[in-house]
């Protein structure tokens, strides 16, 4: 994700980074030498052929018409996706924070003590092993720093290494209620916690699994291109030399619009407008061992336009 601070307006129309244009560039130079062709032969076929080849501009009205409803419904679709995993990492950011504090304050465990340490740190160890899940990279250089010696070995083995760090959580806490460290009643508000968490991992599985069906965006992409290609050759006939120009501005406005969708629907990846999970998972990092009165690492500088991964 691109963060910068809002530009100028004017600025704002040169833009580079963070917007879809550079994948777009070759397709409208595309429409754009469609529109140049178009209006070549206009201008150098004789009247006959000229009414058989320039299209009637009506149709495209109705059609843009359609194409724009069509579009809204796509970015709308894509962006509750984008909107509702971002909550869900909201969720986890919480519940992580809710988990060290109860096994801080409810335990009998001390902030330096090898359990409070070694419990913390799982929880962070657990959020940085789901991003890497959701962005199918490695985790283990995280888990080696994170993870007790002891614990290692069954998570790097794990497919499902989120799961398992919850079930080695729950193995210590089942333990320190055996050794009378933590009542069954304050075991239970932590579980709901452990609830939480659960239902938060199993709601960004649900979008990482389930896409837009293909059906729905094979037929408005293919619309799209559709319209964008004929587009030149039903304004030539009312713009002349400013055929090319209008098609390819039509033409990225769609375009465009169907890529953000893109980008959108599959939030947890490593394009510009997706989620910053390393951000998010830094962030639970710093304050879960703040709780545990660790130092922290200096902030890092912050410039004008920078990339959140």
């Amino acid at each position: 994700m691109i963060v910068r601070p809002r530009p100028h307006w004017f600025k704002m129309l040169f833009i580079w980074r963070g917007s879809v244009l550079r994948k777009l560039l070759p397709r409208l130079a595309i429409v754009g030498g469609l529109g140049v062709f178009a209006q070549l032969l206009h201008v150098g076929v004789d009247t006959v052929w000229r009414d058989r080849l320039e299209l009637n501009l009506q149709p495209f009205t109705l059609l843009g018409l359609a194409l724009a409803i069509f579009l809204g419904f796509r970015i709308n679709v894509s962006h509750e996706r984008y909107w509702d995993a971002r909550k869900l990492w909201g969720t986890i950011m919480n519940a992580s924070r809710a988990l060290a504090r109860q096994a801080l304050t409810l335990t009998e465990w001390a902030p330096k003590s090898p359990d409070a340490q070694r419990f913390v740190r799982a929880l962070i160890a657990h959020a940085h092993a789901f991003r890497h899940q959701l962005r199918q990279t490695d985790a283990s250089e995280d888990l080696h720093r994170l993870l007790v010696a002891e614990d290692l070995p069954r998570v790097l083995a794990a497919r499902w290494k989120p799961v398992v760090i919850q079930q080695l959580l729950g193995d210590q806490l089942h333990a320190a209620r055996r050794e009378g460290n933590l009542s069954d009643i304050l075991s239970a508000s932590m579980e709901q916690s452990f609830n939480t968490l659960g239902d938060a991992i199993g709601g960004c599985e649900r979008i990482a699994s389930t896409p837009i069906p293909l059906t729905f965006s094979v037929m408005v992409h293919r619309t799209i291109y559709f319209y964008c290609t004929l587009l030149p050759f039903a304004l030539v006939g009312t713009i002349g030399w400013y055929a090319p120009v209008f098609a390819v501005f039509v033409a990225y406005t769609f375009m465009a619009l169907e890529a953000i969708a893109e980008e959108l629907e599959a939030p947890f990846g490593f394009d510009d407008n997706d989620l910053a999970l390393g951000a998010i998972c830094e962030n639970i990092e710093a304050s879960l061992l703040e709780m545990l009165g660790e130092p922290l690492p200096p902030p890092k500088p912050i410039p004008a336009d920078f990339v959140l991964r």
